[in-house]
């Protein structure tokens, strides 16, 4: 599947190993990817973005804040719903990580596996759901009968995911990910 990926995608994937690397996580997530295709520069899935709303700088920060409590994966709306009726997620979070340890609610990584004596990660650098970006990145490369992925395919996979911590942060923000989506197509289209 990399071979079909323009220099700029395979630019975007490696910052989003960096990115994962830069804030001592691992494995790479859907966030990792967002942020690395916003450092992508005058691409057209920067421009949609911006045309959006949409800041590096703002999304990091979002990102910070979600991994500094645990990533519950609610937005402040749902924590406050939950207070409305006496839960205090910050607390169970707490007590969860009191108990098992800091980062126990966070997505597990794949166990290595020993084959032939080598040690390698069994998933990969990657999670569940940023894998599913990038193979959705592919399909929508196929469905667009496009013969390369760009990073403007990688948006379109984390937009069409729409559950990581990526489609979150960008919801937070204010953002309509169905017309993002529209507007990435319309971009697409006039550039074809």
């Amino acid at each position: 599947m990399f071979e079909r990926f323009t220099d700029r995608a395979r630019t975007a994937v490696r910052r989003a190993r960096d990115e994962a690397r830069a804030e001592g996580q691992r494995p790479v997530g859907t966030e990792h990817l967002l942020l690395a295709v916003l450092a992508d520069g005058d691409g057209l899935a920067v421009r949609v973005l911006r045309d959006a709303g949409v800041t590096a700088d703002d999304l990091r920060e979002r990102i910070r804040r979600h991994a500094e409590t645990g990533d519950s994966g609610l937005g402040e709306a749902d924590a406050a719903a939950l207070r409305e009726i006496g839960i205090d997620l910050a607390a169970i979070v707490a007590r969860i990580e009191e108990s098992f340890g800091p980062d126990a609610l966070r997505e597990a990584a794949p166990a290595p596996r020993r084959r032939w004596g080598r040690r390698r990660p069994a998933g990969g650098p990657f999670s569940a759901r940023a894998k599913k970006v990038l193979e959705l990145s592919l399909r929508e490369a196929i469905r667009l009968r496009h013969r390369h992925i760009g990073t403007e395919h990688i948006l379109l996979g984390l937009l069409r995911e729409g559950r990581g911590l990526a489609a979150l942060t960008l919801t937070e923000a204010g953002v309509d990910l169905a017309d993002v989506r529209h507007r990435v197509e319309l971009a697409l289209r006039a550039s074809a």
